[in-house]
């Protein structure tokens, strides 16, 4: 048995505690080191508190950017030691080029070595110090699941994925049948006869309920949750969690039940944030356009060296309220690749070129539809639009699929940044749960977010 705790940390205070501490230990670094060796360049004092501010500012925005608060990635050590120089690299040149807002060039110039070296050995020493204490299993969250056999394993290989620091330890089987499925040897299924003593002696931070038919909550096992609710252990429904934990919406679950979450996200009918939401996609567009326009050399050669063809190709996709339109891209399969039918990518699809591919990874080809976003057509950040063909199927197959068409398509998206390319109906699935999040939970921070992520994606060359 691991070692127990009844101090965790949820997936918001850890990203919290990341950020606090990533900028608290390269200040205080700097701190030390400007005193200790009298450099001027990043002194910091109260009448050079702005540096500090921009610094931090900058530090922040490109550990986002190159993954630093992803926590799966923050428990892996040989990740972070590379996401910490390209943060390090990026946020140190940035600092250089914004003197106006940052201390002028040293005449010493190995204050900017020094500077360097002291942001990459701040992180190292932090984040190692975060995989050590944080990530180590004393701080996991030990869960307790009400549930039946039939459904623990999708429930625990969810959620379990999604925070590793979330440990379900066990589960408590309300189903009289006791059916014999096969469970990870790990997993305890526990009586329903004392769950007090079931909390008390496994140190249990939370009970999480995911009961697919009321009949099968007994009152004696209500009075069980009530008696240790008013005791402060917290109790959870499953659909509640699982949105909190993947950021996606368990449709597969609720149900008939789905419309509980409605209705959506106020944004979606605020008159002043679909305003800036139409202001933000006109600018992105002109300045993914002019990107294009200068990368176009690269592409026209390409094209005709390895995709040899047109360099555009049109498609109708569905778009909000279900409208058609017209999408425009760069090519990047072979030409007549569907004549037997329309059908989905694969994963190495061989009717995608060698430069195709090229496009595809480095999201290259998707610039062109920043013209559907000048057109009204679609926005820079919404659910990706799927063809006629494949909304017709995939609607009767998966439930409140349409409901995606509510808002517009997007050049990139929750889902994009998030879920795999879709191959299959599970892939649409996973797909259609993150795009249900976004509508649900459209802001402009989320929409920030996604910036962010679409970034990362172009940078890690992970579009396909």
């Amino acid at each position: 048995m691991s070692q127990k705790s009844n101090i965790h940390f949820d997936i918001s205070e850890r990203k919290v505690l990341l950020r606090i501490f990533d900028i608290a230990s390269v200040l205080s670094l700097l701190y030390v080191v400007g005193m200790v060796f009298n450099f001027d360049y990043f002194r910091i004092d109260g009448s050079r508190w702005v540096w500090s501010i921009v610094l931090a500012l900058y530090l922040t925005v490109f550990a986002t950017i190159f993954e630093l608060y992803n926590l799966q990635k923050a428990a892996k050590f040989e990740i972070v030691v590379q996401n910490i120089i390209l943060t390090s690299s990026v946020t140190v040149l940035f600092y250089l080029l914004t003197p106006f807002y940052t201390p002028e060039l040293p005449t010493n110039r190995m204050q900017i070595i020094y500077f360097f070296l002291s942001i990459n050995i701040a992180l190292f020493l932090w984040r190692y110090a975060y995989i050590v204490l944080i990530s180590a299993p004393r701080f996991f969250k030990r869960v307790l699941l009400i549930t039946d056999s039939k459904t623990v394993v999708p429930i625990l290989e969810a959620l379990q994925k999604s925070d590793p620091n979330y440990k379900i330890v066990g589960f408590i089987d309300f189903d009289q049948k006791k059916e014999n499925f096969e469970l990870p040897y790990e997993l305890q299924r526990y009586s329903s006869e004392n769950i007090a003593e079931t909390v008390a002696t496994h140190h249990i931070s939370e009970i999480v309920v995911a009961t697919p038919e009321a009949q099968a909550m007994t009152i004696a096992l209500n009075n069980q949750l009530v008696s240790l609710l008013e005791k402060g252990v917290p109790i959870r429904e499953y659909t509640q969690v699982y949105e909190e934990i993947t950021h996606r919406i368990p449709v597969q679950h609720v149900e008939r039940d789905f419309y509980r979450y409605f209705p959506f996200s106020r944004s979606n009918q605020n008159k002043l944030y679909l305003f800036f939401h139409r202001i933000l996609d006109l600018l992105f567009s002109i300045l993914g356009l002019v990107f294009g326009l200068i990368i176009s050399p690269v592409i026209l050669i390409g094209n005709l060296c390895a995709n040899r063809g047109p360099i555009f190709y049109t498609q109708i996709r569905v778009g909000k309220n279900g409208k058609p339109f017209k999408i425009f891209k760069l090519r990047s399969m072979i030409i007549n690749a569907e004549k037997d039918g329309a059908q989905f990518a694969a994963k190495k699809d061989t009717r995608v070129t060698k430069f195709g591919r090229f496009l595809r990874r480095s999201r290259f080809d998707e610039i062109p539809q920043f013209i559907n976003v000048i057109m009204g057509d679609m926005s820079v950040i919404g659910p990706r639009p799927e063809r006629p063909v494949f909304v017709a199927d995939l609607s009767k197959k998966i439930p409140f699929y349409e409901i995606r068409h509510i808002v517009k398509p997007g050049v990139t998206g929750w889902a994009q940044v998030n879920a795999k390319y879709g191959m299959s109906e599970e892939d649409a699935l996973e797909k259609l749960q993150y795009d249900l999040y976004y509508i649900k939970r459209r802001s402009l921070f989320l929409d920030i977010s996604i910036v962010i992520k679409t970034l990362s994606t172009i940078i890690f060359f992970r579009g396909q």
